[in-house]
């Protein structure tokens, strides 16, 4: 397969998320006025509680069975180690080139989330129908890569809307704090202000209080923090043992909250169905009984690719506007996303087929390296949306990221079909 051939095949997913980014754009702009804010709200509300958990469930009651994930146990450690790396990275950005505090979370999120299942449900697909290929069959080839890419998908989910969740949302406890806190601020100038007026007018009455009585209230004051110290030291260490049993309740309490989100609950439901032979023949396959209901799902999980698109270039209008993020910010994301993670894949990929934790299987290798080179998640913007922080920064962030992409990707899909053939 020439190069031209995989320039085309790498950007077409690409440039089909960016025409509809555009069409987002321009339905959310002053021409069109149709994704308003608060329709692009409900819209994200219904993506992250419908469509997404639907589209995890039909893909994998479908493709994942038992032996196959045996077989891949390699992927969930390959995904992670994206993870693990591309977070320590944008950790240092963040700490070098301090973005505002509220965005710190978007940053490593963006350096660390890629985009592990719609784009790989494009790409894989398009490049086993190429003649040519270096992975065999086009049937066999789509149908193997259709299951990779399924997994890879449900574990890129897990991953995103457990520890690339507690990210964003932590941004937007971190934001929403700060706007309360200045607007207490704004209220308490007002209220001081207000009461150094009234300060004046009886100042002088405050002066004539004699020196008796300023020593009978600062005996009395003595003698309630006598009173109180005691107190405070015999009940420090029930206290301490108190606050750390509630901070102990209150972690457990958040990870079973990201565990019970709609996309996490669909993937964990959709890895049962497969795994289990007589429910998947429940809802999969021509005879199955229940196919009716599989089929729904798929209609309403095939919604989620165009309405998140549709809802990050509406946010687009904004985000070049206010956005609050530094362009040499911008710049360090695609950095690690297209320069470091891609040549530390390779390194992974080839160190784990030396070890033998890795089958012989080229297209299996593909896609364990592909998933290092893919651009941010797109679930990133359901989730600044969510929590209404970052909006327009992730915006843009996604923009310039999925618009290197078309390039990056084109190039480094030719360096892994050379090392692979």
């Amino acid at each position: 397969m020439g190069f031209w051939s995989l320039f085309l095949v790498a950007s077409e997913p690409i440039v089909q998320v960016l025409l509809i980014g555009l069409l987002g754009a321009y339905l959310a702009s002053g021409y069109s006025n149709v994704l308003s804010p608060s329709a692009r709200r409900d819209m994200n509300k219904v993506v992250f509680s419908v469509f997404t958990p639907s589209l995890m469930f039909a893909s994998l009651a479908k493709t994942v069975t038992f032996e196959e994930i045996i077989s891949w146990w390699f992927m969930p450690i390959n995904i992670g180690i994206t993870f693990l790396v591309g977070g320590v990275l944008g950790w240092i950005v963040v700490k070098i080139l301090g973005p505002p505090r509220h965005l710190e979370g978007l940053v490593i999120a963006t350096s660390s989330a890629g985009n592990l299942g719609n784009l790989l449900l494009i790409i894989i697909p398009a490049v086993c129908e190429e003649n040519g290929n270096p992975f065999g069959d086009q049937q066999i080839c789509s149908a193997r890569g259709l299951s990779y890419v399924s997994f890879s998908m449900a574990l890129g989910g897990f991953y995103i809307w457990t520890y690339t969740y507690s990210l964003i949302r932590n941004d937007g406890q971190t934001y929403h704090g700060s706007q309360s806190q200045s607007n207490g601020s704004i209220e308490a100038d007002r209220n001081g202000s207000c009461i150094n007026e009234g300060a004046n007018l009886v100042e002088e009455d405050d002066q004539e209080l004699s020196t008796n009585q300023e020593n009978i209230l600062l005996s009395i004051e003595v003698a309630e923090n006598q009173i109180e110290l005691p107190l405070l030291s015999s009940g420090n260490l029930q206290g301490q043992r108190v606050s750390i049993w509630h901070k102990m309740k209150e972690t457990l309490h958040k990870i079973v909250d990201e565990l019970l989100a709609p996309p996490t609950i669909g993937a964990i439901a959709g890895f049962v169905v497969g795994v289990i032979p007589w429910l998947k023949s429940l809802f999969v396959g021509a005879t199955a009984p229940l196919r009716v209901f599989q089929d729904s799902i798929k209609l309403l999980g095939e919604g989620t690719v165009p309405c998140i698109t549709l809802i990050l270039g509406g946010n687009l209008t904004q985000g070049l506007r206010k956005s609050q993020i530094k362009p040499v910010v911008v710049f360090a994301i695609l950095c690690i996303r297209f320069a470091i993670l891609p040549a530390f894949g390779i390194a992974v990929v080839k160190a784990a087929y030396e070890l033998g934790f890795v089958p012989y299987d080229p297209l299996y290798r593909y896609v364990l390296m592909i998933q290092f080179t893919v651009p941010p998640a797109m679930n990133i913007g359901t989730m600044a949306q969510l929590f209404d922080v970052g909006q327009e920064e992730c915006s843009v962030i996604l923009m310039w990221t999925y618009v290197v992409a078309a390039i990056a990707l084109t190039i480094w899909s030719t360096i892994f079909m050379w090392i692979l053939s």
